[in-house]
């Protein structure tokens, strides 16, 4: 890739010039960046609801992770073969995996589990878009905080990626506990998880 005089660059792959575009694009204030099948969008961030019901799988998380893991809100997650490049409400990552190669974005396949919790600017790309980069890239777990519902306020929880599609672990209402499989192995109260 040759760049020049920093406003246009000559690309080896649609990926490189997407990433690059991303990296200098300026979000207003209170946005986030990300590249969905090969589109970059701005969407608003999330409600202070939205963060609590983050906050509440990661402080579960702590207990059980090991302690060379950490739980991210908002790190870049590269989805390379789908043109994404996702940013969700929460990511499980090696520490590792936050030194070696890009300074800004990880590899998706590097995520152990992948939380999002749907927003209106967002619930379509959650549900779709993100469903489908995240077992294309092979994480081992999505877990979909869905207060947007048709049916009322879900919880669906993805695993066992195979051929870039998802099995239903979990599927229920936020009246319900639920279990994380191993390496975690613990259980969530959806109950924690309304999101207005």
């Amino acid at each position: 890739m040759r760049e020049f005089e920093g406003d246009y660059i000559l690309a080896d792959n649609a990926w490189d010039e997407l990433v690059w575009v991303w990296r200098r694009t300026e979000a207003p204030k209170g946005c986030k960046v990300e590249i969905v099948e090969g589109l970059i969008t701005v969407a608003p961030l999330s409600s202070v609801a939205h963060n609590g019901a983050t906050e509440c799988v990661q402080r579960r998380l702590y207990g059980v992770i090991p302690q060379e893991w950490g739980v991210y809100q908002r790190l870049p997650l590269a989805v390379r073969a789908r043109l994404g490049l996702y940013v969700p409400d929460l990511a499980v990552v090696a520490g590792e995996a936050l030194r070696g190669g890009d300074e800004q974005l990880v590899p998706a396949a590097k995520a152990e589990l992948v939380g999002e919790v749907t927003s209106r600017a967002t619930a379509t790309n959650d549900r779709t878009h993100k469903l489908a980069g995240y077992a294309a890239a092979g994480v081992p777990l999505y877990l979909l905080i869905d207060g947007l519902a048709l049916g009322g306020p879900a919880v669906t929880l993805y695993g066992e990626p195979e051929d870039g599609t998802y099995r239903v672990l979990h599927a229920g209402g936020v009246d319900a506990s639920f279990t994380l499989p191993e390496p975690f192995g613990c259980t969530l109260d959806a109950a924690a998880f309304r999101v207005r």
